[in-house]
């Protein structure tokens, strides 16, 4: 299967990558910021299947035909797209800035829309999107101080799962979005210092997955909470 990761250089997205190139048979191709991590992913892949694409989804809008252009150079055709990278300040909603702000509702919900708009005509029949949003957007969940405008965004990012997948559903195409709780990752250390999570990343990377792989024969346009706590 060919597979894209976003957000693959920490925390879930490296977990998720590193999981699904463990089968040779799946090539992955995983985004991010840092370059160094990105290559150390790479390099460690046991069947040499993970490439990887250095990118700042907060400048998509830019750029989108060049990044559909990159992922042509390394897949003509796509199976799985595991929308993951995220944005989040946690701070009080006055004394976020706007630049914070709108990094977030660009990263978490503008570039997950965009990334699908634009990789739509590479996606296999078949295929399954999944986008990671988290409790904080996931409707009657208990909510928390300091992640207004970052639960927002990813409360966007799960309505817009369940819309997509009546419009893609012709297509053969199937959205599904995972609402996480917390996971101990390095995003939740720099938002929550001293908190610990009762899951890690690598267990719930496994998860993702094998949701990616198997979710879309069960279900389709569905917001799942993936939580043991609250966040």
């Amino acid at each position: 299967m060919n597979i894209i990761v976003t957000g693959g250089s920490r925390g879930i997205g490296k977990q998720i990558a590193l999981y699904l190139a463990s089968d040779k048979n799946n090539n992955v191709l995983i985004t991010g910021r840092d370059q160094i991590s990105l290559f150390k992913i790479y390099d460690s892949s046991e069947h040499k299947n993970i490439k990887y694409m250095v990118y700042d989804f907060s400048k998509l809008y830019e750029h989108a035909e060049i990044f559909k252009n990159q992922v042509k150079l390394v897949f003509n055709s796509i199976d799985i797209l595991i929308n993951n990278a995220g944005s989040l300040y946690s701070k009080k909603f006055a004394d976020t800035s706007e630049k914070e702000a709108r990094e977030m509702m660009e990263v978490n919900f503008f570039a997950p829309a965009l990334i699908i708009r634009t990789l739509l005509d590479l996606m296999n029949k078949g295929a399954h999107v999944v986008n990671i949003s988290s409790m904080g957007g996931f409707q009657g969940s208990v909510k928390f101080p300091g992640l207004s405008f970052y639960s927002a965004s990813k409360a966007a990012l799960a309505c817009m799962s369940e819309c997509l997948a009546d419009e893609l559903k012709e297509m053969g195409i199937s959205v599904n979005c995972l609402a996480l709780g917390s996971v101990q990752t390095e995003m939740l250390e720099d938002a929550f210092p001293g908190y610990k999570a009762p899951v890690t990343a690598s267990e719930m990377g496994k998860f993702i997955g094998d949701f990616a792989l198997n979710g879309n024969r069960f279900h389709n346009g569905k917001v799942i909470p993936v939580s043991l706590t609250t966040p």
